[in-house]
């Protein structure tokens, strides 16, 4: 690692301490690193293996109205909604979504997924991110919230939940 590297990390590091409200993605191109990079940074945050893949989506599954996003540079695509189960063919994960949320996704593109709590335009946030071998997301999954805009008390308890469950499925695959 460069000095020039070591010290950018730990502008990063400084910055993220401050608990900014700008996007992960954002805050990964002001500081030339990968959003993957941001998150390890961020002080409310856990990551597992991409291998974890199907014990998160279908633990989601069972949450109800969540929001899932689609980022990257050209759009910003969300759906609120229950997330639809899936099974894995023709090297993706098919979503059975007969309403609603439909697609594929190449699940063993999924390297890492983190597991990000964190304040967000003023509100708090909690979200599940799968992310690539590039570092980016290839969506996230926001807990929902009440008419209030307050987070659902149920699935912010799952939530929580998920980082004990996931590190003992890695203890004993």
């Amino acid at each position: 690692m460069t000095a020039m590297h070591t010290d950018n990390l730990q502008k990063l590091t400084d910055f993220l301490s401050t608990q900014p409200d700008g996007t992960v993605e954002d805050i990964a191109r002001e500081y030339g690193v990968t959003p993957l990079t941001v998150i390890r940074h961020l002080p409310e945050s856990h990551l597992f293996s991409g291998s974890q893949f199907d014990a998160v989506w279908d633990n989601i599954t069972e949450w109800g109205d969540v929001t899932t996003l689609v980022n990257n540079e050209d759009l910003i695509l969300e759906f609120h909604g229950a997330l639809p189960t899936g099974t894995h063919r023709h090297g993706y994960f098919n979503l059975r979504g007969k309403q609603g949320m439909s697609g594929h996704i190449r699940a063993t593109n999924c390297q890492q997924i983190a597991l990000v709590e964190r304040p967000f335009m003023g509100m708090s946030t909690a979200s599940v991110w799968f992310l690539n071998a590039s570092g980016y997301a290839m969506l996230k999954v926001f807990v929902g919230r009440d008419s209030h805009r307050q987070l659902l008390s149920d699935q912010l308890n799952a939530f929580r939940a998920l980082p004990a469950l996931l590190a003992e499925r890695e203890k004993h695959p």
